[in-house]
């Protein structure tokens, strides 16, 4: 009896050994988050178009990517992916040995899309004079351009200039249920600064953020940055003065199952009083970014 037991134990044991072994080789397979001088030098690749590098001035992708903690090989989602211009800098820094989809909810090409109270303000209207906040370069008048063609557009243009990044995916599915079954374990998922929309398009942000947590590998972040809202606000602004109050969803996110990891700071301006579309006088939208993991 007692050999027979020690031959269990001693199963169990090389088992445990095996499964700890296997973790440890896919740990040390795992390549490290980009340092900032690589980060720096892809924000500066000099295919990158006009339009995007204006955005830089306030989106500051630099910070972002390495709050994000961006790896190379990684699987990523970027919700609400509009002209692409995060998509495109996840591609870039996540390299042909991963992927990217960006997220867009489908229209009814019979009926406009439902326009907020107002139009969204330029959010740093001190960062290019005179120019507005803008995703990608600005499709003809009365001609927007859905979002599964910007994608298709810059991925071409990528792989037409030989920058090494992850293939760009459209895909076309509504917020509540954003990720097809098939793509699930992902590393990453971003949603940058269109959690408000979600408020005044009256999207069930409850079912988005399940099933985000349901297509996140363990471990996986769901970062979301957005224009701050004043206390006890939550989203009722949305459609007006295009924010959303942190607290509010940071407690819808984490209802979710998620665990907040990190808050980025470094678009946070604490002299915006956070009461009209655009600042007044002209600064720097209050704007926070939030890291959360799933458990």
């Amino acid at each position: 009896m007692k050999t027979r037991r020690k031959a269990f134990l001693t199963a169990i044991a090389a088992s445990a050994a095996l499964v700890l072994g296997a973790d440890a080789v896919s740990a040390q397979q795992s390549p490290p988050p980009l340092t900032k001088e690589q980060i720096a030098e892809i924000v500066a690749s000099p295919d990158r178009s006009a339009a995007d590098r204006t955005n830089d001035l306030r989106r500051k992708p630099e910070q972002m990517l390495v709050f994000i903690g961006i790896r190379p090989g990684i699987n990523a989602l970027d919700l609400s992916a509009a002209g692409g211009y995060t998509t495109e800098l996840l591609a870039r820094a996540i390299g042909p040995s991963g992927v990217v989809y960006g997220q867009s909810r489908p229209r009814d090409p019979s009926r406009a899309p439902t326009p907020p109270a107002a139009p969204e303000g330029n959010s740093n209207p001190t960062a290019a004079s005179g120019t507005a906040p803008t995703t990608a370069p600005a499709p003809p008048a009365g001609a927007p351009r859905p979002s599964p063609v910007a994608l298709e557009e810059r991925d071409s243009a990528l792989r037409s200039a030989g920058v090494k990044a992850a293939p760009i995916t459209a895909v076309v599915r509504p917020f509540e249920d954003p990720v097809p079954p098939e793509l699930a374990d992902f590393d990453l998922v971003t949603l940058m600064f269109n959690y408000h929309d979600l408020g005044h398009l009256g999207v069930d942000r409850a079912a988005m953020n399940r099933a985000v947590f349901q297509a996140l590998k363990r471990g996986g972040f769901y970062v979301i940055a957005d224009h701050s809202g004043r206390p006890g606000t939550g989203i009722s602004e949305a459609g007006t003065l295009h924010r959303v109050e942190e607290a509010f969803l940071r407690k819808e996110v984490e209802a979710a199952g998620f665990k907040l990891a990190a808050e980025g700071n470094f678009l946070r301006n604490a002299n915006d009083p956070r009461d009209k579309n655009t600042p007044d006088p002209p600064q720097p939208k209050d704007e926070f970014v939030l890291k959360f993991v799933k458990p």
